[in-house]
């Protein structure tokens, strides 16, 4: 393999991770000026969508065009890989059309199989297991805003699900801690959260997790696929709720972010993420900037 993957944050050295933060603020000022940007005329973005998306697919497709290039959108009904053909097949065909692969699906080691018989790169748009992209947004957010988050506290505060073990990697990759909320039976996997060592710990009690924290982030309660353990969610996550006392238990200029979708009254309070703390829209927007930086990337 001669090319980059981009399946989790630990592809990529913390180096090249502050580096796409940069870059990504780079391309933003650029857009902003109006200025024509096309570094990526004639490349194919393949995007292949096996889990619904209204961010994912409109910054990755919308970010392709602004930089020249074009993106194609193949969902289920639109491939053979929904029709039983093997996973390195479609592989094996799509990267010799494509000079970018990005993939949304359920299982992560779907996306490694599919990595190891591609020709060109392939990005982790989300699995069951992780969501790098939405960290370089994150990322690149708190930055903006707050400056370099190395040495910084941020909480995580519900379910350990996949945006919780991409937490976890960016806390080893962009050295801040990461305190972890969750009910027990809904932590994070032991694997991931071991190799993070003293990077990332549980701490049950949400407000002593939130205590004097720099970030504070949430995520819905059931996930997509998990519809049918909404009530059984509900129960468990009662506590857990991002509300206006948590965020006064995090520090004065503590940043609210959310990867949303969000449920208000659940997950987070209305209060807290239409309020001055919040910053999901620059959140939602940078998903566009931080991801036309992995492009750039890439495919340099």
């Amino acid at each position: 393999m001669n090319h980059q993957n981009f399946l989790t944050l630990l592809d990529l050295t913390p180096e090249t991770l502050r580096n796409l933060v940069l870059r990504a603020i780079e391309l933003k000022n650029i857009r902003k000026t109006g200025t024509l940007h096309e570094p990526l005329k004639h490349k194919i973005l393949a995007m292949v969508f096996e889990k619904s998306s209204t961010r994912t697919r409109m910054s990755f497709e919308a970010g392709m065009a602004q930089l020249g290039g074009h993106a194609i959108f193949l969902s289920p009904r639109d491939t053979q890989l929904g029709r039983g053909e093997t996973i390195e097949d479609s592989a094996r065909v799509l990267s010799r059309m494509a000079g970018v692969i990005m993939i949304r699906t359920f299982e992560h080691e779907k996306i490694e199989r599919f990595a190891e018989f591609s020709q060109v790169p392939v990005i982790n748009a989300l699995t069951d297991l992780y969501h790098p992209c939405q960290l370089l947004a994150d990322m690149q957010t708190y930055f903006e805003h707050r400056g370099d988050i190395s040495d910084k506290t941020v909480v995580w505060i519900g379910d350990g699900n996949n945006m919780c073990h991409s937490y976890i990697n960016a806390a080893r990759q962009y050295g801040f801690t990461l305190n972890i909320a969750c009910p027990e039976g809904y932590d994070p996997d032991a694997d991931i959260l071991q190799a993070a060592g003293s990077s990332a710990i549980i701490i049950r009690n949400p407000l002593d997790a939130a205590r004097d924290a720099d970030l504070v982030v949430t995520d819905v309660w059931a996930s997509m696929g998990q519809e049918e353990e909404q009530t059984k969610r509900e129960q468990a996550f009662a506590s857990y709720q991002v509300n206006t006392s948590l965020m006064q238990a995090a520090a004065s200029d503590a940043l609210f972010m959310h990867c949303l979708p969000a449920h208000r009254g659940e997950e987070v309070a209305a209060e807290v993420i239409d309020g001055p703390q919040s910053v999901v829209w620059d959140e939602a927007e940078n998903r566009l900037h931080a991801q036309k930086a992995l492009l750039e990337y890439l495919l340099r």
